[in-house]
Parts: structure tokens; sequence; C-alpha cells
């Protein structure tokens, strides 16, 4: 069993949700991976137009049937219940019963999920094909017992320091109970993809992981640090929907040829895979509050099959059994490779100004004019990168203009630096 799986395993069971113990729990088990920082904002604070709610956390929940068979019980599937449902005991007929049932009748092995967290009520969530079951006759018990009363909502992020003070920006969220997919697949890569870059001896660029509940998490976040970090983060990734064996879609920033848009997709189209490109739109997630006017970061997303593509999103069918750990290992080397592409982007520029320099002087250049093919290879690429060297140009443009990957390039600046 991989490192993930056994992190996957352990996050699974927890109920979340935007605020309350089971979010707190997930994180403190992330922190075994990632030394995220935790913030604790109260309920009731003003961030920007919203409100940080209040805190919800359950206990139990679960309906009886006239017959007392317990049905919708939120300890086998904590989908059964409505994200964010008020407590409270009720005893109802059938008639009252379905205003409060939530299914999926095109997916009828299905639990949907779903979620009302700005207005107060109450409702449970079941596959159609046990909903049809439901007797007619008599009344339903119904129990939801638990808390919903001001406390806080938290957010976590660590700051992995470079050579600079420019930021590259890896945020995630964690939010929703169990689904796979749509949710932790997420966390898990951003915190493995951590581990690689902390393993890095040299960064020229400081990382900054964010991980946070989705959309008022984000906002929250952005309410109390976002002004700072708009002359700092330079690249970002919102990194979701990584863990099914779909092929990789990139979705761009708002502005489109951002430093994070291009890096991105200069790696896929030289990963050799299959990969599709989306431009920003409002539907997704937390690209969205990043990319939103006033702030109007360079924040794109690597994902694999996009969220609402896919028909176990927002289900009881997005399981272990959907995603593919092997698949959540690729996409964490795919956004490593972007990270390396990332700090050995640059603008070069030539000491010599004018004219090809004399390579053979620097030991650049085979005397015997270079028969072996490699040798030919690496002073071309030598040569095609002094030719564009003006200090305008960065190393992604240049590799394209040869239609090689930047990171190709690297012996061959290692050699021009060293000469």
């Amino acid at each position: 069993m991989s490192d993930i799986e056994i992190l996957f395993d352990k996050l699974w069971p927890l109920c979340r949700s935007i605020t309350g113990n089971g979010l707190r729990r997930s994180f403190d088990i992330l922190k075994e991976i990632i030394p995220l920082e935790l913030r604790e904002i109260p309920s009731g604070t003003k961030v920007f137009d919203w409100t940080i709610p209040d805190e919800w956390n359950i206990e139990e929940a679960y309906i009886i049937q006239p017959d007392g068979k317990k049905i919708c019980d939120f300890k086998i599937h904590n989908l059964h219940l409505l994200n964010y449902s008020e407590p409270g005991e009720y005893m109802l007929h059938y008639e009252e019963l379905v205003e409060h049932l939530h299914t999926l009748p095109e997916q009828p092995e299905a639990i949907p999920y779903v979620t009302s967290y700005y207005k107060r009520t109450w409702g449970f969530c079941m596959s159609y094909n046990d909903f049809l079951q439901l007797p007619k006759n008599g009344l339903f018990k119904i129990v939801i017992k638990g808390s919903l009363a001001p406390g806080a909502l938290t957010y976590g992020q660590y700051l992995l320091k470079g050579e600079t003070s420019e930021e590259i920006l890896i945020s995630t969220y964690l939010c929703h109970p169990s689904m796979a997919n749509n949710e932790l697949s997420g966390p898990l890569v951003t915190a493995f993809l951590y581990k690689r870059i902390a393993a890095l001896k040299k960064r020229r660029y400081s990382y900054r992981f964010v991980c946070v509940p989705e959309t008022i998490g984000t906002i929250a976040f952005l309410s109390s640090e976002g002004i700072d970090l708009m002359n700092k983060i330079v690249a970002g990734y919102v990194v979701t929907c990584v863990g099914d064996t779909g092929n990789f879609t990139y979705k761009s920033s708002k502005k489109e040829n951002t430093l994070a848009d291009r890096a991105a997709i200069h790696w896929l189209k030289h990963s050799g895979q299959k990969y599709a490109l989306r431009k920003f739109s409002i539907g997704g997630s937390d690209e969205r509050q990043y990319c939103s006017p006033g702030f109007d970061l360079p924040v794109g997303s690597l994902m694999r099959t996009p969220y609402q593509e896919y028909k176990a999103y927002h289900t009881s069918l997005d399981n272990k059994s959907f995603i593919s750990f092997e698949a959540m290992e690729e996409t964490i080397n795919f956004y490593y490779k972007i990270v390396e592409i990332l700090e050995v982007n640059h603008r070069p520029d030539r000491t010599l100004p004018f004219c090809e320099p004399q390579l053979g002087k620097y030991n650049l250049y085979s005397a015997t004019g270079g028969n072996h093919q490699t040798d030919v290879e690496e002073t071309r690429k030598l040569l095609h990168l002094l030719a564009f060297a003006d200090g305008q140009k960065d190393l992604i443009e240049i590799a394209e203009a040869r239609g090689q990957c930047a990171l190709d390039y690297r012996g061959v600046l290692e050699k021009a630096w060293s000469a």
C-alpha cells in the first residue's frame, strides 16, 4: 500500500464541511505530511461580501420508518445527511418527509451530495432505489443530533521559502465529506507535491501551499492576506479532481498568458500525453476567487477529468474504487515537472552582445568539429540559446522556437554558466 493510499484511508471516514471538528481532524492528518499552519476565523467575521457562518458539528442523524427500520444513517454513510442540516427531532408523515429528501433518479444507486450552508434547513439524501421502497403510511421519526452555533472556520497554509520572495501558489480545498476525486485527491496530491519540492536542494521561488474550505475559505484567506500577496505571486495552481485516470485538462487563468499558463501548457505539449485546454470560466473551483476582479492573480488549474464532467461527481459513487493512486502519483510528477520548468525558466542575457562567441576558447565547442551526434545536438542547443539570449525572451519562448522543452536546456545552461 502506497503512502498516498494510507493517508487516504485515514481521511476518508471523516465528515468534513466548511467548518467543524471533522475539518480540524482532517487538517491534523494532513499535517503528518505537510506542516500546515492553521488559522481560525470566528463566525460572524466579514470577509469582503461574505460572512463566516456558524460552525457545524454532527453526532448522529437518521430516520426511523413506521415499521421501526433505521434508514439514512449518517454513521453508515455521511452523505446521507444534507450538509449543514440544522439539528432537531421531528415526527412526520410521508408527504411532509419527502419535502426534505434528495435523490438522483437518473443515477438510482447513488446518494447525492447536497449542502445548505447559508440557509437554515435540514434534509437527508438517499439513493432513488431506496426512496422508492419507502412506506407511504404512518409516522417517520427524524433525528439530527449535533450543533450549529458560533465557532470558527479553519484554513491552513505553509510557506516553503526559496532564494527570492517571489511565490508560486499551490492551493487546494478540504471541505467535502466522503468523496475521493472531488475532495481528497487535491489535498493528497498537494501534500506529496510539497514533499518533492521541499527535497529540492535549491529553490529559486518560494512556494505557498494553501488548503482551505472551498469558496468561503479562499475568500477568508484572500481577505486576510490577498492584498499582500498580489505583488508576490508570479504563478499559481488550484489542485482539484486529480485522482481519476482521465487525460489531463488545463484551465487557464483569466489573463490566459501568464507564467502559470505558459509553464503548464509548455509541459503538457512536451509530455507526450493527450491533454485538453480550457479557457477560464466561472464554473469551477477556487480559481474563481484568485482570478476575481481586484486580485486577478495568475492562477490556473491542472486537473484530470474536470468537475461536473464525470458521472460520479458529487455522489457516493465518487469513492475509492473510482480513483487510482497510480494516477495521483502521475499527477504529482506532472505538477513537479511544471515546477522544474518554473525553476529553470528565466530571461538569459549574453555578456558578449555582438555576434556568436568563439565557443572553442571556452571549451564549449569540440576542436575536432563534434562528429558525435550527441555533441552536435548539444552544440546546436547552445548556439540556439545564444542566438535568442537577449534578456527579453525567457527560456520557454527560446525552447519553443526550436520545438523543444525548456528542461532540455538545463545541461547547456550549466555549461554556459560554468564557462
